[in-house]
């Protein structure tokens, strides 16, 4: 009895995190999209550029969020076929999450943090890095674990928001990279468009959705089982 009771309260434990982390990758672009409209009167052209804005504190305390709830979830061991364990995929998840946070994505005279001062303009590729690492982890969450679920209609959730990561990551890098390098008419004209933002905005709502439901099907079928040992 006090091993169904352990079991059950760790699917408890999994489900609370996930489903803190799926809100929060839901309500994350959303914050910052309203508050900037707020604070601003405008939409910035990425969510990284939020980080040079007022929302700073929501910005940076959100990431900060994600990527503690991610470090701490241990999830399950590693299963045959599986390249990563579920705690080495969510701590390189949150690592990344840690370094959105504290590695600006560009550098704004007379407002430099610590690791700008010290790193200069690598502190600036370290942001894309961990974009990049975070992205990467939360992809491959969707199509390396939450995808081998049985449950064809889940099954599908978790393909469309795995490929929705990547795809709209990499969408999100190639305009990154010629808002900087490419002529000002194309550098306006990505600004002024908020591609990168939007890409970013689908790809993190793609991340919180997939969370959501893997907590809300580990939960239904904690109760399934505990319905069954009780008849």
């Amino acid at each position: 009895m006090s091993d169904d009771r352990t079991r059950d309260e760790y699917v408890l434990s999994f489900y609370r995190v996930r489903q803190a982390l799926g809100l929060l990758g839901l309500t994350f672009p959303v914050l910052l999209v309203l508050g900037g409209l707020l604070a601003d009167a405008k939409i910035h052209p990425s969510i990284s550029d939020y980080y040079h804005t007022t929302l700073r504190d929501i910005f940076v305390g959100a990431l900060f969020a994600i990527g503690i709830f991610l470090i701490s979830y241990k999830g399950h061991s590693r299963q045959p076929g599986e390249r990563l364990s579920d705690n080495l995929a969510a701590t390189l998840a949150g690592v990344g999450a840690f370094g959105l946070a504290i590695f600006p994505n560009r550098l704004v005279a007379g407002r430099e943090n610590f690791f700008q001062l010290y790193l200069g303009g690598w502190a600036n590729y370290l942001h894309f890095v961990a974009a990049l690492l975070f992205l990467g982890s939360m992809a491959y969450f969707c199509l390396g674990k939450f995808a081998r679920t049985k449950n064809y209609h889940r099954r599908i959730i978790y393909r469309w928001c795995g490929w929705s990561i990547i795809v709209f990551g990499i969408l999100a890098t190639i305009a990154s990279i010629l808002r900087i390098t490419a002529s000002p008419y194309w550098q306006n004209m990505i600004e002024f468009s908020g591609i990168i933002l939007w890409c970013e905005a689908v790809g993190i709502w793609a991340f919180g959705l997939s969370w959501l439901v893997k907590g809300k099907a580990d939960i239904m079928l904690a109760r399934r089982i505990r319905r069954k040992r009780s008849t």
